[in-house]
């Protein structure tokens, strides 16, 4: 796909996240990959989207006194969340390309005061930020990379490396491809946006980052369940199975012979009573006699229209990625 069309259908998507999503789902969504109770406590409130992959900070080893820049760091969710391990001798970054992210970041931050006085928030593409070299202690991500553009990638690893001191260290959670996807997945654009049709295979990230002269190369598959973004409901519960009469099995991710459970509505839940969808209302999968109930066009529900049409870990997985600068 074009580049200039990726970014243009990227930066649309991450506006309209960026007025948020229901706080009960951000967090069903964050703790699915990795962040516990005590971290959630101690962000404020608003700077988790539930747009998290995995959790960095777990293998970043933040130090108080540090310098840490977050790429793509949204409404500041990680950034917030390393303030206060770098302490007031400290800097967290973000850099973000969005403008809405960083009006939303920057308002959060100050609503926090002075205790916020380390965090910064800078607009920049995460392939040329506009920081100094030899900057960083540490560089973060969470499920960002995958949305830059297969041939620009190479560029972030090299910024990275430009941007760490020397023994720095990159902590990045991502979602990586466990085998090659067809063209169709990989020209679709809700699917691109959805963190699914950009993503790279690990042997391309290792080459990256070696190119880019990285060391101490680990790159692990966390297991976590990416069905998460489809089976936790709006208000934080896992979603029962439903549309699927018995008598009707279909396969496993097809849409063209009616829903498959994880091709199920957005709007299921225990209560409502659900038909399954006809060929002509494949789109939304489901119906119910109250749409108002069913809360079908928040951002969340259209994260889910988009990757409901696979079971995501058939096809990519939750990676977490660490590496050092000599």
């Amino acid at each position: 796909m074009d580049s200039t069309r990726i970014y243009n259908q990227v930066r649309e998507h991450y506006s309209a996240a960026s007025r948020g999503s229901p706080p009960q789902y951000s967090e069903a969504i964050a703790k699915s990959f990795g962040y516990s109770d005590q971290e959630l406590a101690n962000i404020p409130e608003g700077a988790n989207l539930g747009l998290s992959c995995g959790n960095p900070l777990a293998i970043a080893s933040i130090r108080e006194g540090e310098t840490v820049i977050d790429l793509g760091s949204g409404a500041g969710f990680d950034v917030f969340l390393a303030s206060p391990k770098v302490g007031p001798n400290g800097r967290a970054i973000g850099v973000d390309m969005n403008d809405d992210m960083l009006n939303r970041a920057n308002s959060i931050k100050a609503s926090k005061g002075t205790a916020a006085d380390n965090v910064t928030f800078v607009k920049g593409n995460i392939t040329n930020m506009p920081l100094d070299s030899n900057t960083a202690d540490c560089i973060i991500s969470n499920c960002v990379i995958n949305l830059v553009p297969a041939q620009e990638k190479p560029l972030v690893f090299k910024e990275t490396h430009r941007l760490l001191k020397s023994g720095g260290r990159v902590a990045v959670s991502d979602i990586l491809a466990k085998k090659e996807l067809p063209e169709k997945m990989k020209n679709d654009l809700a699917l691109y946006v959805g963190c699914i049709a950009g993503t790279s295979q690990l042997a391309e990230y290792e080459q990256w980052l070696k190119e880019a002269g990285f060391t101490e190369i680990v790159i692990t598959d966390t297991k976590a369940d990416l069905n998460a973004y489809l089976d936790i409901a709006e208000d934080g519960t896992k979603k029962s199975d439903c549309c699927i009469p018995a008598a009707e099995p279909v396969a496993k991710g097809s849409l063209s012979a009616g829903c498959s459970l994880k091709a199920a509505s957005p709007c299921c839940s225990p209560e409502d009573k659900k038909t399954c969808c006809s060929a002509e209302d494949k789109a939304n999968c489901c119906t119910t006699e109250n749409e108002a109930e069913a809360s079908c066009c928040s951002t969340v529900s259209s994260l889910r229209d988009a990757l409901g049409k696979i079971d995501l870990n058939e096809w990519v997985g939750s990676y977490k990625i660490y590496a050092v600068k000599n």
